[in-house]
């Protein structure tokens, strides 16, 4: 190499260390910033930031897992407001990522095998001179999953827990969703580990494992919900499809877990998008009142004040279970758009069937028709389009539902409000023209002026409609039951309104789409996907409908 390109390449480097250094100075008042390794116990680091308030100590330590990058300005700032109410902070990434050490396996390090990084980071951290010795945990989402394989590890230093959006199991609600595999969601995981060829390798390992077996039972806190018994604080959100295991959560530890006395398991649920930091009232395309706000940061500032600083805040007294009630915007007197409490979810309900009818009617009448039925076309080459990584919940549904190959089905005009809380569930009667594809199945309100405001949806890959133990493929052309959870809600649908039922097989890239063949399913897209005529039958012996939580005044 030239003298001159030498030159250049060291100039290069001096200006990507000064850009980095520059980029890692951030202002956080008395807040003192430390990176820290954290030794596990075969011998690997995990990288930490750590946070500490002003003053001599030793204060209780709060720490987040996550995969994702904690170097954002915004990651930092947080962490050090919370630092500045008197705890040190730890942000922890997981084994592989990042500046950790060791090899990317995704959460299996923080489980309950040979490896516990969740559990030797607590006990680390409670062992330092500037602890207390008194530990709490916080995340959502990844930092959610994360807080529940803790708990089930039973450190002694652990006190409570503060989890947003949550997670139990990675077959049913991460590396799946409805049995529906998402290999170009996880391959961007590349990014995140160490070694990308890691990543590759942990999805070969989940894909040779299809079904829910002994190797998916490894990641799975809801068969453990007897060792989950610390006081813990869950938000929920509406729209989040994670929402299944936010309340799967809340309902397992109050039931099953340690210490249920009121006040020492607590469930909110809002009318919020999936995140953290996040929860105010402008959601979506909507504008909910003031009322819908969460002071995330001064609750949890409080809940452990209580638990790691003894201090009288009153966090134990609070109602085991907040759920907002969601109502139509923008109109004078609707119903809704308040908080209820109760000490268990959900409320009692009557379930209601609302029947899916030709013509694109839904009603509580069941159909009578001797042969009823509706079908449309999945190509997973040509799939309808769902833009996003997220549910587009909180906005208006129109641009899918009329795109060609999706099919909708609206009530009437309500002529009185109708109130929807608890988990909605489909029943459906379905053929294919192939053995295998996929149902996804929404609810939405619509609006006198015609917005279809999403609020809930989910899919159904079919080859799993007897369980996600097996397989069972379909025989072509045959009709089959199909019966699966859409979601949770608490909803008012107002007067004037209408609600509408949406079906569809394919809506990418939201949902990757089934190529259809009933074959293995694999990383790669295969090069000899089906297209298929999927029907929807709704007459008097296949009447296909979802059940709704029908509340009763």
């Amino acid at each position: 190499m030239s003298v001159a390109r030498l030159a250049m390449l060291s100039l290069w480097l001096v200006a990507l260390v000064a850009s980095a250094t520059a980029q890692d100075k951030l202002d956080l008042g008395m807040v003192r910033e430390q990176h820290q390794m954290i030794p596990m116990r075969d011998g690997k680091r995990l990288s930490a930031y750590l946070y500490f308030p002003a003053g001599d100590g030793p204060w209780p330590v709060v720490f987040e897992q996550r995969y994702a990058d904690l170097r954002a300005p915004g990651t930092r700032k947080a962490a050090a407001k919370l630092a500045e109410q008197g705890f040190v902070v730890a942000l922890v990434n997981y084994r592989g990522t990042h500046r950790s050490e060791g090899q990317w396996v995704g959460y299996r390090a923080l489980a309950w095998g040979e490896l516990k990084d969740g559990y030797d980071t607590c006990e680390w951290l409670a062992t330092q001179k500037w602890s207390t010795g008194k530990i709490g945990t916080f995340g959502s989402s990844q930092g959610g999953f994360a807080q529940n394989f803790l708990a089930v590890t039973q450190p002694p230093h652990l006190v409570c827990q503060y989890m947003v959006d949550t997670g139990l199991s990675l077959f049913h609600e991460g590396y799946r969703i409805g049995g529906v595999t998402r290999p170009e969601r996880f391959k961007s995981m590349d990014k995140i580990a160490r070694d990308p060829a890691d990543n590759r390798r942990l999805m070969e390992e989940w894909f040779r494992h299809p079904h829910y077996d002994d190797y998916w039972r490894d990641e799975d806190c809801s068969l453990h919900f007897d060792k989950m018994n610390v006081p813990c604080f869950t938000i929920g959100s509406w729209y989040d499809f994670m929402n299944q295991g936010s309340i799967a959560s809340f309902q397992g530890r109050q039931a099953n877990g340690g210490p249920n006395s009121r006040g020492m398991q607590q469930l909110i649920i809002g009318p919020w998008l999936h995140g953290r930091l996040n929860k105010g009232n402008k959601v979506g395309e909507l504008v909910y009142p003031e009322n819908a706000v969460w002071p995330e940061l001064e609750h949890m500032t409080r809940w452990f004040n209580f638990h790691l600083k003894g201090e009288a805040t009153g966090a134990d007294r609070e109602p085991a279970v907040r759920y907002y009630v969601m109502g139509a915007l923008g109109e004078s007197d609707a119903p809704g758009n308040v908080w209820r409490s109760a000490d268990a979810f959900p409320p009692v309900s009557q379930p209601t069937p609302l029947y899916l009818h030709a013509g694109g009617k839904a009603s509580p009448d069941k159909p009578t028709s001797a042969a009823s039925a509706t079908s449309y076309v999945s190509d997973p080459l040509a799939p309808m389009q769902i833009p996003g990584p997220g549910f587009p919940g909180a906005k208006d549904a129109r641009p899918f539902e009329q795109q060609a190959e999706v099919r909708t089905f609206t009530t009437d005009v309500l002529t009185e409000a109708v109130e929807w809380t608890g988990q909605v569930k489909a029943e459906m009667f379905l053929s294919s023209t192939a053995c295998d594809t996929d149902f996804l199945v929404r609810v939405s309100d619509v609006y006198p002026d015609g917005r279809s405001i999403l609020i809930v949806d989910y899919p159904l890959r079919a080859r799993y409609r007897e369980g996600f133990d097996h397989e069972a493929l379909l025989e072509p052309g045959k009709i089959y039951s199909l019966k699966w959870d859409i979601g949770w809600i608490s909803q008012v649908f107002n007067r004037g309104h209408r609600i509408r039922v949406t079906i569809a097989s394919t809506g990418a890239p939201l949902y990757e789409p089934n190529p259809q063949t009933g074959g293995p399913q694999t990383i790669e897209f295969p090069a000899n996907p089906v297209k298929a005529t999927n029907t929807i039958h709704h007459d008097i012996d296949h009447a296909s409908r979802i059940i709704a939580p029908l509340i009763k005044e």
